[in-house]
Formats: structure tokens, sequence, C-alpha cells
């Protein structure tokens, strides 16, 4: 007959004193009073005594221990209502310690939702999917979340938010005829939503922007303008040829056809990078359009650009207005480049137009008519615009893929373009310049 423990009493509760040794008070059916051994601040000082609500109980076999809390903020009176919830649970079957964790998990989970807005998830994808964008794409990102999302959906619950909610967002997009932009937001949204789904955030069990893109309106596909016959870009050719402006943009303007890169690689172009003996221009892969991800696997590489005759011929002039700087196309000062819009103004100036030409549309020009008018391959034509593509065979990039082709072709396009200026008007550019 297991023995009977007398009940505790308010007054031995409130009487019971730590000392040098741990005392424990029971008061029957698992519940007991734990007072530890009194301690001292390094000085010597007695610290405030605890004394602790236990209750002990078996399940499964197993002893266990629940804290109750501590008295007086449990009293007497609410530590045995605490030991009869905890023994109903026994009844049950239940570990009431596995249960007050379950209870514990539950209330942080709610917290968390509750917490868990879209802009403070949409803040952690940033941190970690800008760490393979380059800094204009972070930056675009960023803006298009400040101005167009976070406004209507950043304080909102992201386990509340619908399908009906994004729309919502997307057609205020929509309403200043934004129409791409609306699906790139879409697309940032998404890609918000599938972060908080893999990293388990939650509350967030699917992705309410599923299928959003057969009610948005479909934005007009625009190209770069480029010119792809050869009659108007022979007239392109002499206007630049003729151009009354800076010296140092009219190079600008002829080296933009017979290099065919992109604009920011051109207006990036560092001396240290060309060499005119060797009539080649190595760029970084660091300087060229890829994710951070990319340029990191492919760090230490370059893009070989094969220089043709005449586009030495240009480089050899720029070098003695340039050549002493770290840039080929300075802006208004040594220490930083010739401004993005600097090509396309020009272009304007002569009366080109947007819906005509722009500087990047030179790319799609040599595209189109390396291949219908030269000749050259696909493959030589791809490597030498620097799109990370796999050959036939699925082998990586590397620089030097058809080098001796994209060398030839270089020339051949240089030629090609110089015969469509006319030749009296390649002789007379540099007449125009000032220098022998």
């Amino acid at each position: 007959m297991p023995k009977k423990v007398p009940p505790l009493s308010a007054r031995k509760i409130e009487t019971a004193k730590a000392g040098e040794k741990a005392i424990t008070l029971f008061d029957g059916d698992g519940l007991f009073l734990f007072v530890p051994p009194l301690k001292f601040t390094p000085q010597g000082k007695p610290l405030p005594a605890s004394k602790l609500w236990r209750f002990k109980f078996r399940h499964s076999g197993k002893t266990g221990l629940l804290s109750l809390g501590a008295y007086p903020a449990v009293s007497l009176e609410a530590a045995r209502a605490k030991r009869a919830d905890a023994r109903a649970l026994l009844a049950q079957g239940i570990n009431p310690s596995s249960e007050r964790r379950r209870e514990a998990r539950a209330v942080a989970v709610a917290r968390q939702i509750d917490e868990n807005t879209f802009e403070k998830v949409a803040r952690q994808w940033l941190d970690v999917a800008s760490t393979e964008w380059t800094e204009g794409h972070a930056r675009t990102v960023r803006s298009r979340m400040n101005r167009d999302i976070l406004p209507v959906l950043g304080q909102m619950r992201i386990s509340e938010i619908t399908t009906k909610d994004v729309l919502g967002a997307l057609r205020l997009v929509e309403a200043r005829q934004a129409y791409e932009s609306a699906h790139r937001i879409k697309t940032i949204i998404s890609q918000v939503f599938t972060f908080a789904i893999i990293s388990d955030t939650p509350g967030v069990v699917n992705n309410p922007v599923s299928g959003l893109s057969r009610v948005l309106k479909q934005p007009q596909v625009k190209s770069m303008a480029a010119i792809l016959d050869s009659e108007t870009l022979a007239r392109l050719l002499v206007d630049i040829d003729r151009y009354t402006g800076s010296f140092i943009v009219r190079c600008a303007l002829q080296l933009a056809p017979l290099l065919f890169v992109r604009p920011g690689e051109l207006r990036h172009a560092m001396w240290q990078d060309i060499d005119l003996g060797a009539a080649v221009w190595q760029i970084p892969i660091e300087q060229m359009k890829f994710t951070l991800k990319e340029k990191a696997r492919r760090k230490g590489q370059v893009h070989t650009v094969p220089l043709a005759r005449q586009t030495v011929g240009v480089l050899t002039l720029l070098h003695r207005f340039t050549g002493s700087g770290r840039y080929v196309f300075p802006g208004r000062t040594a220490s930083r480049v010739m401004s993005g819009n600097t090509v396309n103004n020009a272009l304007r100036t002569m009366g080109w137009g947007p819906e005509t030409v722009t500087g990047h549309g030179f790319r799609a020009t040599a595209r189109t008519m390396l291949h219908e008018t030269l000749g050259f391959s696909p493959d030589a034509i791809e490597a030498q615009l620097g799109h990370a593509v796999p050959d036939r065979l699925g082998s990586a990039y590397n620089r030097t893929k058809h080098l001796d082709e994209r060398t030839r072709m270089m020339q051949a396009w240089a030629d090609y373009l110089e015969k469509l200026a006319g030749k009296e008007v390649a002789a007379s550019q540099w007449e125009m310049t000032g220098i022998s």
C-alpha cells in the first residue's frame, strides 16, 4: 500500500527556506515543491531563493518530470490544478511533457504566421537570390518591389495572401499600361512564394500566383530596333563617318557596328585589355552580362574579340586622346565611363530614331547579316556575341571556340561595312579627325 503523503499547506510553503542542500516538499499524486540550494553573488551576498513546482509521472513505463512554474507566481491551488490537467492527459495515454512541447510549437508557429508579412519574407528571398544577380538586376528588382509590390502586399501576412490579392496588385500596374512590367512583377511575387514554400514558412502551402499569366494583358513584344537591310545600314555608316560631334563619341559610333559587343561592354572597355599589336580585345568575364554565379564559375576567363584592321585603325587614333587613362571611353571625369545614353543620343542627333536603330541593335544587325549575307556559321556568330550556349556537342563555353573562324569573320565584317559606306567615305573619315 503506497505511503500517504500529507498535503502541503500555504504556511509550510511560505516558511520553507533555502539552505546548503536542496529541499523537496511533497503534496502527493506526484506534485512537489523543489527549493534549490542557496546561491551567492561573487561578493558573498545571498541570491533570492527559488521555489519551483514539479510534477513527477510515469508514462509508457518511463519516469517523466514536468515543470509547473515557480511559487508564488504559481500558487498552491494553481499548481494542483496543473497537476490535475496533467493526470487527465495521462489517463488518456498522452505524455504531458510531449503535449506541452506540441503546444509550445503551435504557439511559436502561430507567432511566426502573425509576424511573417510578405515584406519580411520578400526581404529574406532578396538576400538569397541577389547573391547570383548582377548589381543592375538587383537594383531593378528592388525598385519594382518597393514601387509596385510592397505598398500593396508588404504588410499582409504572407500566409493569408490570395490570388485575388496578387491580381489586385498587378491590375494597378496594368492601369498605367505597363503590361510587360506587370508580368515581370508577377514573376517576382511568384518567386517569393516559391521561396516561402521551399523554406517551410509557416502557413504558406501554395503559390497564389500560379495561372495569373492567363488573365494579364500580354505586352507587345518589342525587340531592340536594328537595321537588317544593307541600304539603310550603308546610309547610317555614312552618317556616322560624317558625325560632327565629339571625336570620342564618333569613335564609339564607328566601333559599335564593327565590334557589336553589348553597349555596356563597349563603354567599360579598358586599354589594359586591348592589344593593338596582336589585334585582340580580351574582355574579362566579370565585365560581361552574366549572373554572379556564372561569373564565379568562369572566374579568370575572358571573351576574345578579334580586331579587324579598320577597328585597330579607329582605336589607334582614339588612343592618342584617351590612352593615358584607364578607360577607352571616359566620361566627364577620367574615373568614370561614358554615359549609357551617349551613343543613342548621338544617333538621335543625326536623325536616326529609336524605332530604326539603337546601340544594342548593332548586335542583331551583325547576327543577321553575318549569317544571311556573309555566310558565317551560327556557332561562330553566337560565340562572338558572347552568348552562353553549348555547341551541338554540348561542350562548355570556352574563349577560344571557333576563334580562327571568328577572326576571319570580324575582318570580313569590317570589310563589308567599309564597302557599304564607300571607299571614299572610309578614306575621308581620317581626314575629318584632323589627324594625318
